[in-house]
């Protein structure tokens, strides 16, 4: 965009003066707040007579004849298309002193920050002028966690408050959504990138570059936002708030993000289990569409934008994003080879972005108060708030937000009261669903929660379901349970997913009871080797890496109770 200037004088100005009466001005070196405030100002301009005849060159910042007098203003475009700058020329004033034109040229040029150049002819004037020095950097942040209320995104996870409409637009949600709308699907993705959001479902992919990948222009195909809330890893229990008690927020960032993508419509896939949650969801949609706030213009902002919400039957493997397109049209719920990807060709082969529910519900929230506010919690590329789901052997289990990267002890003894019978009589900790591996409670005392701390203990934060072991567990029964589960929500459609869950499983049962030679430990790591990375989705993996996890810190366990069972069966052999 380029700002205007127009010359009107009231006496006739010389031919040379005349052909350059209409110049454009980059608006990149104008002052930010253009489209903010209303700027007025008046420059005074001088030159002295050995360049009274001055001609404008190309890289002149002021490319019009210099004796003039100028009144600039600035004003800000009533339909937000950024703002206008004009400047008016009056006739040619002379006897203005150079010192106080230099003055007025260095004190606008300081306070828009339009760069160093001097516009003064007396250079040495104002080169020598001294220059503030740049504020001191902040200090980097060392401790997390303790995050306050006024932080909170959501502020009715428990239920305390109306999660319907009236009672949502009451905590803002909803406001001034048509502003956002109106801003763009490339501010809206620019505006993700820069909060450092990673999804919320468990890979932790950067939001903002995973909704970037959506077609900029249409080939003809429509283009559709699905959201997974077939939350069915074993002690994950966040996004089922989410829509209990705050549906609407759900429902916002849905249509924040299908305008950021693109999107004529968002399918939510909800797990079929969850009756009371859907029943909510779809009283808030229906709510929603009746305000005028999604379908046909929604929030009044010329978008259409529709929601339609789906249930689930119960797979687990449905919660597999190419798994869950496949239900969605109405086949089996079995992964799908990629490339290509759902961006490219998604559902019924349309170009389609699936991600999690409280990814999705942060969003509009982000945007409101800005991608700078949400970054400043947590450790670098580790930003933002999260919702944290403790279970397990603690005094009070619960789901609770916090700041990313809090310290797992913290965490724990904070909002749920510590482990039962102190943090002494932690076993172990697994730190983010059944599909990571766990963490015995050496590395439990210091470690932070958030992507990377728990990458570099050989672990992760996956869907940040923090399920707790005290010293009365049997690990060894509780891993072998897991394995159970994986093999029984195999879908069977590779190989060594579909037979090595079932080696994995039948194995873990007999170290139950040492029922094994201890050559089998290092038999079971290698079966765990052959399934992880061998398969299209990544169920085999987390079938493979709780397994891991225990043969890495509790192998002489497993020694101890193989060694036990052999000299049991030599005594009574001997009787």
């Amino acid at each position: 965009m380029v700002a205007q200037i127009t010359s009107t004088t009231s006496q006739r100005i010389t031919d040379s003066h005349h052909k350059h009466s209409k110049k454009y001005w980059p608006l990149d070196h104008l002052p930010p707040p253009f489209n903010q405030h209303f700027l007025f100002c008046t420059i005074n301009l001088r030159c002295l007579d050995t360049v009274a005849n001055h001609s404008p060159s190309s890289n002149s910042l002021f490319p019009f004849p210099p004796p003039l007098f100028l009144n600039f203003a600035v004003e800000p475009n009533r339909n937000n298309q950024g703002s206008s700058a004009k400047f008016h020329s009056m006739a040619p004033i002379k006897g203005i002193l150079s010192l106080q034109r230099a003055a007025l040229l260095r004190a606008c040029g300081e306070r828009w920050k339009l760069g160093t150049r001097s516009f003064s002819t007396q250079g040495a004037t104002t080169a020598g002028a001294p220059q503030a020095p740049p504020p001191p950097p902040l200090p980097e942040k060392t401790h997390f966690g303790g995050l306050k209320d006024e932080d909170r995104i959501f502020t009715n996870l428990y239920g305390l408050h109306d999660p319907f409409l009236k009672g949502a637009m009451k905590r803002g949600d909803w406001y001034r959504t048509k502003d956002l709308v109106l801003k763009g699907a490339d501010w809206i993705v620019n505006e993700m990138k820069k909060s450092g959001l990673r999804g919320r479902g468990g890979a932790g992919f950067p939001s903002g570059l995973k909704w970037s990948f959506m077609p900029k222009v249409s080939d003809g195909r429509p283009s559709y936002l699905v959201v997974n809330a077939d939350e069915s890893e074993p002690g994950t229990c966040k996004d089922r708030e989410i829509m209990r008690h705050d549906p609407h927020k759900l429902l916002e960032g849905c249509l924040i993000a299908g305008v950021g993508m693109r999107a004529t419509a968002a399918y939510i896939y909800i797990r079929g289990e969850y009756v009371n949650e859907r029943k909510n969801l779809e009283r808030a949609r229906k709510e929603a569409y009746e305000a005028g706030l999604l379908g046909q213009n929604a929030c009044g902002s010329g978008y259409d934008f529709d929601v339609h919400i789906h249930y689930g039957a119960g797979a687990y493997i449905c919660g597999e994003e190419t798994a869950l397109l496949e239900s969605l049209e109405g086949k089996q719920g079995k992964p799908r080879l990629k490339p290509p990807f759902p961006a490219n060709a998604g559902l019924y082969g349309c170009p389609t972005t699936v991600t999690n529910v409280e990814t999705v519900a942060v969003s509009p929230t982000i945007l409101r108060r800005g991608p700078e506010w949400f970054a400043s919690f947590g450790r670098k590329n580790n930003s933002g708030t999260k919702l944290f789901c403790v279970s397990g052997h603690v005094n009070k289990p619960c789901t609770v937000e916090e700041e990313m990267s809090i310290p797992l002890k913290e965490l724990i003894e904070t909002h749920c009261g510590g482990v039962r019978g102190g943090w002494d009589n932690l076993l172990a900790v697994i730190p983010g669903g059944s599909s990571v591996p766990l963490l015995p409670k050496h590395l439990c005392d210091d470690v932070l929660m958030d992507y990377d701390a728990l990458k570099a203990v050989q672990s992760g934060l996956g869907t940040a379901a923090v399920i707790v072991m005290d010293k009365s567990t049997d690990i060894v029964d509780a891993i072998a349970r897991l394995s159970y589960f994986y093999k029984h929500e195999s879908c069977g459609q590779c190989t060594p997913c579909r037979e090595g869950t079932g080696w994995l499983w039948m194995i873990m049962e007999r170290l139950k009871v040492g029922n094994a030679k201890l050559e089998e430990i290092d038999m079971l790591q290698e079966v765990t080797k052959q399934i992880e990375g061998h398969t299209i989705c990544a169920l085999g993996d987390a079938a493979a890496w709780p397994v891991q996890g225990l043969i890495r810190h509790f192998r002489p366990e497993l020694e101890r109770r193989i060694r036990e069972r052999a000299e049991r069966e030599l005594l009574e052999a001997s009787a």
